[in-house]
């Protein structure tokens, strides 16, 4: 019986591996490897060996990274309220002579801001209460910017919408579930909270380098500079390769910061050194932002996290 019975593949000339002509000999019309010559593939593999690279010699910050972030963010308001107590009588005296304030109003009006930024920046720092925190450091620039006059000032408008940003970006990471709907209203997940309020915190903080365009000498340096700058902002906006352009933008607010804001070089009875002074502690609260933007990612409205799901 088993002699008659033959399981194995007969072994013929004729014998045809592929019956069904699934196999294709004709070179494929379809994907390719990518060209290595090619201009926009050396950009792709340079930018991927900048990725990994940040991310090596990040690892040793990173746990780090969130409260050296947070700390950047609301350094300017402890300088600020530091600046109003040591000055407290110049302080008076300008808003009673110059925006006309009543006597009594202007001392509240200084005494709330001193004690609102010292107990918000300070709970940003331990993550006690964030969202009201951030609530009261945001009415603080507001109320700053129409008490002092400065709301029409470009470039105080620009650094503050970049602060702004940055204080987003404390509320986003910080978000927490909460379980209070009202019914019969529409309601939106935490995660969706958390990709709106990353975007707005993402396009907030690019705010800053649109002042530092606008504002001093050019040369040939400054505007080689300034388009990278640009560029390293639109990426950050739109989230493609984000962590790599916000820290590219670390490095250069940071440079720009100790070069251009150098306070301590000036004297300490000079006009000029308040607001260099100020500057510094602003631009050291955006640097903050997009430290904190390195660190959580750019957030689901953003093209690396639709690269990642298509």
């Amino acid at each position: 019986m088993t002699s008659r019975i033959n399981i194995a593949r007969p072994v013929s000339a004729s014998y045809n591996a592929d019956p069904h002509g699934f196999s294709n000999s004709r070179p494929s019309s379809g994907y390719r490897a990518a060209n290595p010559d090619d201009p926009l593939e050396k950009l792709r593999l340079f930018a991927k060996q900048v990725e990994d690279a940040i991310e090596v010699y990040s690892q040793p910050l990173r746990p780090h990274l969130p409260a050296i972030g947070r700390f950047l963010i609301v350094v300017t308001f402890y300088e600020d309220a530091l600046r109003i107590v040591t000055q407290w009588s110049d302080q008076l005296w300008y808003l009673q002579t110059h925006r006309h304030f009543y006597w009594g109003f202007s001392h509240l009006f200084l005494l709330l801001n001193v004690l609102v930024m010292l107990a918000a920046s300070s709970a940003v720092i331990t993550k006690r209460f964030t969202e009201y925190a951030v609530i009261g450091l945001f009415l603080v620039v507001i109320s700053q910017g129409f008490g002092y006059g400065l709301i029409f000032d470009l470039n105080f408008f620009l650094r503050n919408l970049s602060v702004i940003g940055g204080l987003v970006m404390v509320f986003s990471e910080t978000l927490i579930s909460k379980r209070h709907n009202f019914a019969g209203l529409p309601s939106i997940s935490e995660t969706d909270r958390k990709k709106y309020f990353l975007l707005a915190g993402r396009v907030l903080l690019i705010f800053l380098f649109f002042g530092f365009i606008l504002q001093g000498k050019w040369s040939i340096g400054r505007v080689f500079v300034s388009l990278f700058g640009l560029a390293a902002c639109i990426m950050v906006a739109v989230g493609f390769k984000a962590k790599w352009s916000a820290t590219f933008l670390v490095i250069i607010l940071s440079v720009f910061n100790v070069f251009a804001n150098n306070w301590w070089s000036v004297h300490g009875k000079h006009p000029q050194r308040d607001f260099l002074k100020y500057d510094f502690f602003q631009t050291l609260s955006i640097v903050g932002g997009l430290i904190l933007l390195v660190n959580i990612g750019p957030g689901g409205l953003s093209v690396d996290e639709k690269k990642k799901t298509y």
